[in-house]
């Protein structure tokens, strides 16, 4: 009964993980299982201090990478690894000041070894998913099974995406004007991205939203143009401005990282 409540709940709220096939795009319905895998305090605790140093390596990479380059010009790593990989955007080198991160927003995929002790299986920065997904989860379990929630102390979501959303309009200078740059509805996580919109209180836009005039990023409105703070990227970052970047990409923003490096928006 309670498995068939949940099925309902995500009907309801229209959850759903986009597949490509051969026969074009479908929509599927996002599973979800009736019991959930609870992860003891302590353990957590571990997690948690080891996911954010984790986090800081990486950023402190990028950064180096993209600025001073030690890790290159010191051989710790081999040049060649970097500079013949595709994922690598040169047009991106010196793009944001030292004293700022590069990574904004940091995801892991985790596996338990049999002693019980997690390990982290692949690391997520390109755009990465899943937030969205675990509140809407969060949300149509507690439905489903409030006493069970309300007895176990479960550790709220609910600061993480408060200090996400402050931690953004910090970002973009105090300013609470932020657009969610969306592939459009056909891409696998669009669900997700207009559910953290909604509830990050974001616009949500495709990349024929915006423009770029005299070094400032435009929201197109009824009521005219509107002056954009940040920009929290959901495209693959080569996708993003194909004035600079992919000259095929019809999913970016042209001049939008002329813009970032004039300081004038800030990219997530």
């Amino acid at each position: 009964s309670r498995q068939a409540d949940i099925h309902r709940f995500l009907r309801e709220n229209g959850v759903t993980y986009n597949v490509y096939s051969e026969t074009g795009n479908q929509s599927r319905p996002w599973p979800l299982d009736l019991i959930p895998v609870p992860v003891d305090s302590r353990d957590w605790a571990i997690l948690e201090a080891g996911i954010i140093q984790r986090a800081e390596l990486l950023d402190l990479i990028l950064r180096d990478l993209y600025g001073e380059r030690r890790l290159l010009r010191e051989r710790i790593l081999p040049p060649e690894v970097i500079y013949g990989h595709g994922g690598f955007l040169r047009a991106c080198h010196g793009l944001v000041g030292q004293d700022k991160r590069y990574l904004h927003f940091y995801a892991a995929d985790l596996g338990r070894k049999r002693d019980g002790s997690f390990r982290v299986i692949s690391d997520r920065l390109q755009a990465p998913s899943g937030a969205g997904y675990a509140l809407e989860n969060r949300i149509v379990l507690s439905r489903t099974m409030p006493s069970l929630y309300r007895d176990s102390h479960v550790h709220r979501l609910a600061l993480f995406f408060r200090t996400l959303r402050n931690q953004f309009a910090a970002l973009a200078g105090g300013g609470h004007r932020i657009a969610v740059l969306t592939a459009g509805p056909e891409n696998e996580t669009f669900f997700e991205q207009a559910f953290l919109a909604n509830y990050l209180g974001f616009h949500l836009v495709q990349g024929s939203d915006l423009s770029v005039q005299d070094g400032r990023v435009f929201l197109k409105t009824l009521g005219g143009l509107r002056a954009i703070d940040g920009v929290l990227r959901r495209v693959d970052d080569a996708f993003t401005d194909p004035l600079e970047l992919r000259g095929d990409s019809v999913l970016g923003v042209a001049g939008l990282l002329y813009s970032a490096r004039a300081g004038n928006i800030v990219l997530i």
